[in-house]
């Protein structure tokens, strides 16, 4: 089931997200990791050897930053106005290109191709995979990677979820995610057309806290 997503009332959400982070990175240096833990789980070698990139939900753009130091061609494509600003200003430099669109819209009208397209708590967990892995399908490149991380599921709440910002109180400012357990997800991608797929649930540092869901496939 689609969700009746506003990307209108959405970007307002993320543009207030995008406010908050850049008040905590905006001296960092770029990195590039999967899992909501520092130093912890896999890196970029799970995208392969890829010469060019596409980010869905660059966020803060540090991971993109950081493919774009190792001389890979990277875009990255958010639909927060203000994380498209600040990315741009903080690493435009490194020769990585930040579009503000939201990403259905921009994977119809682009008609570049990827060696690999990813997501880290971006855009693939709040777009209806069955609309978005095939467009993401048609964007890579023969071989190319579609990777993407996220929390996992909370146990019996599949499919998508309304997610508000900062608690219960002023402004209803909302998003949809969608929550899938793994082999939900692998088949989704089988559906779509991928191959070599991978999703695995990855543990946390600390036992009990909550782990990061990793997804990985190549197209046919």
């Amino acid at each position: 089931m689609t969700a009746p997503h506003n990307y209108d009332h959405e970007r307002a959400l993320w543009d207030a997200f995008a406010e908050h982070a850049w008040k905590g990175v905006a001296e960092d240096e770029p990195v590039f990791h999967w899992t909501q833990y520092k130093g912890h789980g896999p890196g970029p070698e799970i995208l392969g050897k890829p010469e060019s990139v596409l980010e869905m939900g660059h966020g803060t753009g540090r991971a993109l930053a950081y493919l774009a130091q190792q001389g890979i061609k990277g875009t990255g494509v958010d639909l927060s106005p203000i994380a498209v600003e600040q990315t741009s200003k903080r690493w435009g430099h490194l020769g990585a290109t930040f579009v503000c669109a939201e990403i259905q819209d921009h994977l119809v009208s682009s008609t570049e191709t990827y060696d690999a397209i990813y997501s880290i708590f971006g855009a693939a967990w709040f777009t209806d995979p069955e609309i978005l892995f095939p467009l993401v399908a048609a964007r890579l490149s023969p071989g190319g990677v579609f990777a993407f991380s996220q929390p996992p599921a909370i146990p019996g709440a599949y499919g998508p979820q309304g997610m508000y910002k900062g608690g219960f109180s002023g402004p209803a400012m909302f998003a949809y995610r969608y929550s899938y357990t793994v082999d939900a997800w692998a088949d989704l991608l089988g559906f779509c057309g991928f191959t070599d797929i991978e999703v695995r649930e990855i543990d946390a540092p600390k036992p009990g806290h909550i782990g990061t869901l990793l997804g990985r496939a190549m197209r046919g």
